[in-house]
């Protein structure tokens, strides 16, 4: 609930008021707080941790599942519709984060390795409380790279069953980092691979590629230096 700061409180008198002429009327203009800060600056969430609650989170999650399932031809069909789901979130988390950023480095990323440690740090940091386990090139395709998480939340509370195991619900994440890395200029296609080891079974590896004219700008970039 916004704070009532910086507003002032109108009449509660019963009589009726005398109406001012529009010249007499002041503009009124919303205060800045003493610590310049609004409320683009801090969590919706004032707990000591700033955390939402997991049990919240998976209920909603796995609703968003649900509802996403219905009427899928199939497993591609039902990833796509979940990447569809977060590529808005992403759109709309890049002014946020920017934003939140020191002024210093608070600049959109418009190359591609500054753009994938973005993802890796601050972004994967406001959504999990913590950083991508990995960023990685491909040695075969010039325009692919490789964000992993180990421990996708996402897929911690989602219950696959044996016919779909080829299912990763963490496409939603995947359409997340689309939305960022379309916003910002650097239009990519992202999907979301099972990359499970013995230690980590859970492994997800993030698949971005992106266009040819991003690559090859990023060819002429580099070539001027």
């Amino acid at each position: 609930m916004a704070s009532a700061q910086g507003f002032k409180p109108l009449p509660q008198s019963n009589a009726p008021s005398q109406q001012s002429s529009p010249a007499q009327r002041a503009p009124q203009q919303l205060r800045t707080p003493s610590n310049r800060k609004t409320i683009y600056d801090r969590n919706l969430n004032r707990t000591r941790t700033a955390e939402l609650s997991r049990a919240s989170f998976a209920y909603l999650f796995s609703e968003m599942v649900s509802y996403a399932q219905k009427r899928v031809t199939g497993i591609q069909d039902l990833e796509r519709r979940l990447n569809e789901q977060g590529y808005p979130l992403g759109l709309r988390l890049i002014p946020l984060l920017l934003y939140r950023e020191p002024a210093r480095t608070s600049h959109r990323p418009n190359r591609i390795l500054p753009l994938l440690q973005f993802i890796h740090g601050p972004l994967w940091r406001h959504l999990f409380g913590r950083t991508a386990d990995a960023i990685e090139h491909s040695s075969t395709a010039e325009a692919e790279y490789m964000i992993s998480d180990n421990e996708p939340l996402v897929n911690q509370y989602i219950s696959v069953p044996k016919e779909m195991n080829q299912l990763n619900c963490a496409a939603y994440v995947a359409g997340i980092i689309e939305g960022v890395c379309d916003g910002c200029g650097l239009k990519a296609g992202v999907s979301a691979h099972n990359g499970g080891t013995d230690m980590w079974p859970g492994k997800t590896v993030f698949l971005i590629r992106f266009d040819e004219g991003v690559v090859e700008r990023e060819g002429l970039l580099e070539g001027k230096k």
